[in-house]
């Protein structure tokens, strides 16, 4: 009778919820780190994602920098409040891969919620840096970049550039740079956004040198940087002469140098891919070009992937992982990637979508923006340009942007920034490994 009674009486109470109300839906946390125009696409997402269907509702929360967010997450994580998804920039990945127990590998979240989880549908390059050797994927790449070459047409032309010839190498930049200093075009001549996965990760897989040992990091994680070799000291020794008299503007650690190129104070700057969305909304007459590459190096190789990636946190419920799943999945669309790609300037996750955006027409339409996608997948990667991988990547970054701080402001040669960063990063690595 009681469970009759419960029955019955749960039944009138469904019948008397007001009309378009339904049961709760099960929520399920995203923290980000997304700004500006890529903001409005992850709301946009998240509210398309929870129109197209009635059982969950995404709710994405900003949590600062990309550091701040991992950070952030890390402190959820030992408080016992980890949110259900977290957005984690490319460095961070050796330092969630070590979190064992702490994340759930999104394969398992996929085929666990029952559905057929295929890697060859997503970018080769992308989805193996997010994955472990033996190929299970541990991540969602959903913001995967390509660092570029931006450039302001209208101080090129006031500089007496070449408008439909951005520079390809870095000595093209430097004399461009100088030109526009000198011809009083713009206060400055270049700036860049993160110094470190620009002008060090991605410099040494663009140029095919070595930026660690053991495949740096990939083959075995007890390596050693080798970023003060004289590809490095020669590149960064140029961009601290050029710094003396602001034809070089510093900005900042990571993307700040974005609002100084924004300013039309500088006509060219470095950027991830992925920063497209704001200076298409800033109405600048801009163009692109590739990666400047080192013409006395091995370059151009292929660049390494930067943004971001989404993590399944460990420990919830059934439903949140179904929940999840069935968001990466509808993240999978053709038309959600296309969405995501041609409106952020993130590469998209899967082969149809760019299929289907080279198929339009959009590339031929919008040039340039098929750039950070050539690049990563125009040739097979070397031991030199696969990527990245060391358990503490975010401090070595902290330790580099330090010494190249010291460099800037002059008190320190390319050669001794370099050589501190490689004995203070391998001093780190040590005791992170508990060497």
């Amino acid at each position: 009778m009681k469970t009759k009674f419960f029955l019955a009486t749960t039944a009138i109470a469904i019948g008397l919820l007001p009309a378009g109300m339904a049961l709760a839906k099960t929520q399920i946390s995203w923290w980000h780190a997304m700004t500006g125009a890529n903001s409005e696409v992850v709301e946009k997402i998240a509210a398309d994602f929870n129109a197209s269907q009635a059982d969950y509702e995404l709710l994405p929360v900003f949590k600062g920098t990309y550091p701040e967010t991992l950070n952030a997450g890390i402190a959820a994580f030992r408080a016992g409040q980890a949110p259900d998804i977290i957005q984690v920039f490319d460095v961070g990945t050796g330092v969630m891969m070590a979190a064992e127990g702490a994340v759930k590998p999104v394969a398992e979240v996929l085929t666990g919620a029952g559905m057929t989880f295929d890697k060859s549908q997503y970018l080769p390059g992308i989805v193996a840096y997010y994955s472990r050797p033996d190929g299970t994927m541990l991540s969602f790449p959903y913001n995967s970049s390509s660092p570029i070459l931006y450039y302001n047409k209208d101080i090129f032309e006031k500089a007496g550039l070449d408008v439909a010839n951005p520079p390809k190498t870095w000595n093209e930049v430097w004399d461009a740079a100088r030109q526009i200093k000198t011809s009083g075009a713009a206060p400055c001549g270049y700036t860049s956004t993160w110094l470190t996965w620009i002008h060090t990760e991605n410099f040494a897989a663009w140029n095919d040198v070595p930026y660690a040992t053991n495949e740096n990091g990939l083959a075995d994680g007890n390596a050693e940087l080798m970023i003060n070799a004289p590809v490095y000291v020669n590149h960064f020794q140029v961009l601290a002469d050029l710094a003396k008299d602001g034809t070089f503007k510093y900005g900042g650690r990571t993307s700040e140098a974005k609002q100084i190129f924004l300013a039309g104070e500088c006509g060219i700057f470095t950027e991830s891919s992925g920063g497209l969305g704001d200076i298409v909304k800033s109405g600048m007459n801009y163009g692109i070009g590739q990666l400047p590459y080192d013409s006395d190096a091995g370059g151009p190789q292929n660049t390494i992937p930067g943004g971001a990636s989404l993590w399944v946190m460990g420990g919830k419920p059934d439903e949140t992982y179904k929940g999840i799943a069935a968001f990466f999945s509808y993240l999978s669309q053709t038309e959600v990637q296309t969405f995501l790609h041609q409106t952020s300037g993130y590469l998209p996750v899967t082969m149809a979508a760019y299929e289907a955006t080279r198929t339009s027409g959009f590339y031929e339409a919008n040039p340039g923006r098929e750039t950070p996608i050539t690049q990563m997948l125009g040739k097979a990667p070397t031991a030199n340009s696969k990527g990245v991988r060391l358990i503490n990547l975010p401090q070595i970054r902290d330790i580099e942007n330090e010494e190249f701080e010291r460099m800037l402001a002059g008190e320190q040669s390319a050669q001794q920034a370099l050589d501190n960063a490689v004995a203070r990063g391998n001093a780190a690595i040590k005791q992170a490994l508990g060497l």
